[in-house]
Order: structure tokens, then C-alpha cells, then sequence
């Protein structure tokens, strides 16, 4: 499993080798083989809102967007995880814990999208969210890549 990580006008602190991690115990978790290669970005509020208008046509900044690359579920380039720093760590701050806490949410979020989840009605959301916390309770827990 192939994970790159990159940052784009963001200030964050956090190492590109704890996100590759975080994304790839998500890809496995999701059922991603070992050929399985995906992008993270880590941006800023600008950054991301411009790509929220661009490929979606909304206004304003976002937390997470996932562009899939073509729906590989064996393996290949998956597509890109793009997470807005400065939303992280807005919602952190108001959830009363650590910027790396809602940046791995995050990561999960959209891997999970990647893998078909789909989180615009009631049952699909509950079902990510249940995917979310046991990946994230995976992590928790020291799960080795």
C-alpha cells in the first residue's frame, strides 16, 4: 500500500509518516488490497474552498474532499484524500481535543468514501459512522502498518 502525502499552504506540525499511517490502516480496514496507492493533501481553508467550487460548484471551505481516480478497488491509484487543516482545527477546538484527533477522522472520512460509503442519508450515515469509530478505535489502539 502506497500512501503520498503532501502539504499545500497549510501550517500543521503534523509528520507525513503518522497521515500515511492513519490512511493506510483506513484502506485496509476498508478492504483495500496491497497494490492500493492514494494522495493526502493537507490544505488551507482557501485552498479547498476553491476546489469545493471548482469540482462541486459550493461555496466556502469544506473539511474533507475525496476525488476518486477511477474506482480501482484492487489496486492502483485510488484518488485523493484533500483535508483542510484550518477546518481541523476549528473542529477540533470546538470538540475539546487534539488537531491529529479530527485530522484522522477526517483521513478515515474520506478513504471511507473512496471505499463506497456514503453519507447523504440517515442509514448510510450511521453506517460511516460506525465504520469511523472502529477504525479509529484501531488506531487508537496502536495498530501497526
Amino acid at each position: 500500500m502506497r500512501v503520498h502525502v503532501v502539504t499545500r499552504r497549510a501550517r500543521h506540525g503534523l509528520p507525513h509518516r503518522w497521515v500515511a499511517r492513519v490512511a493506510r490502516v483506513a484502506l485496509r480496514a476498508a478492504g483495500f488490497g496491497r497494490a492500493a496507492e492514494l494522495e493526502v493533501a493537507l490544505v488551507d481553508d482557501v485552498t479547498i474552498a476553491t476546489a469545493n467550487r471548482r469540482f462541486l460548484g459550493h461555496r466556502g471551505p469544506t473539511d474533507v474532499l475525496t476525488f476518486p481516480a477511477g474506482g480501482a478497488r484492487a489496486g492502483g491509484l485510488l484518488g485523493e484524500v484533500v483535508v483542510s487543516v484550518d477546518r481541523a482545527r476549528a473542529q477540533a477546538r470546538e470538540a475539546g481535543w487534539r488537531l491529529r484527533d479530527e485530522v484522522a477522522l477526517l483521513v478515515v472520512h474520506g478513504v471511507l468514501h473512496l471505499a463506497g460509503y456514503d453519507d447523504r442519508t440517515r442509514a448510510g450515515a450511521r453506517r460511516m459512522r460506525v465504520a469511523q469509530a472502529r477504525i479509529l478505535e484501531h488506531l487508537r489502539r496502536g495498530a501497526e502498518t
